[in-house]
């Protein structure tokens, strides 16, 4: 599946499903609505005429139509085809987070056992980053990268006290994330966890 950029022609070839459009929003033109097609399409180098999924939108309180357009050898619905490929950049945010929040790309030893090893340590670390997430962060923050996460959790000014029994972390009072903070020491807290 490659994405196609828009142009006349593709936007033409999607006229009828423009119409369709028009007509499902002619009596709301506020809220979002979407169509889904497909057609064939030869562009100029090409050989032959190949299968293009399209989809166009109305996003919402906008008057304007959004045009996407997909090529694929595949056999499914428009509308599988085009919410697949999106995911596909779903999954590329996943690799560029493991990339830079992980150190993936760390690969400094001139041997392969050690740069394996070193790549199943910081798997290991994602994964239990992404437990954590599920597990102890609010809803607002499990979306959040790790960049994003060690900034608003781990690299926050705080005071340590220290008695006989305790040790206590004095937030600022003007801290930005001391909600989060918070909520996800207490998300901790309620974990069962059990080891054995």
């Amino acid at each position: 599946m490659i994405r196609l950029k828009e142009n006349g022609i593709l936007r033409g070839k999607a006229s009828d499903l423009v119409d369709e459009l028009d007509e499902i929003t002619r009596n709301n033109k506020v809220d979002y609505a979407v169509v889904y097609g497909d057609f064939m399409y030869k562009a100029g180098p090409w050989p032959y005429e190949r299968r293009v999924v399209c989809k166009v939108e109305k996003p919402e309180n906008q008057m304007v139509y959004m045009y996407t357009f997909v090529v694929t050898n595949m056999d499914s619905s428009p509308g599988y085809l085009i919410k697949f490929y999106c995911k596909r950049g779903l999954m590329e945010n996943f690799i560029k987070e493991s990339k830079s929040g992980f150190d993936f790309a760390s690969v400094s030893s001139h041997t392969r056992i050690v740069n394996a090893n070193r790549l199943q340590v910081h798997a290991l670390a994602y994964n239990i980053f992404n437990w954590f997430r599920r597990l102890a962060l609010s809803a607002n923050m499990r979306k959040q990268r790790i960049d994003t996460v060690r900034l608003k959790l781990l690299k926050i000014a705080a005071k340590i006290i220290r008695s006989a029994r305790y040790i206590t972390f004095k937030l600022c009072s003007s801290c930005p994330y001391k909600n989060e903070f918070y909520e996800t020491l207490s998300n901790i807290g309620k974990l069962n966890v059990q080891l054995e």
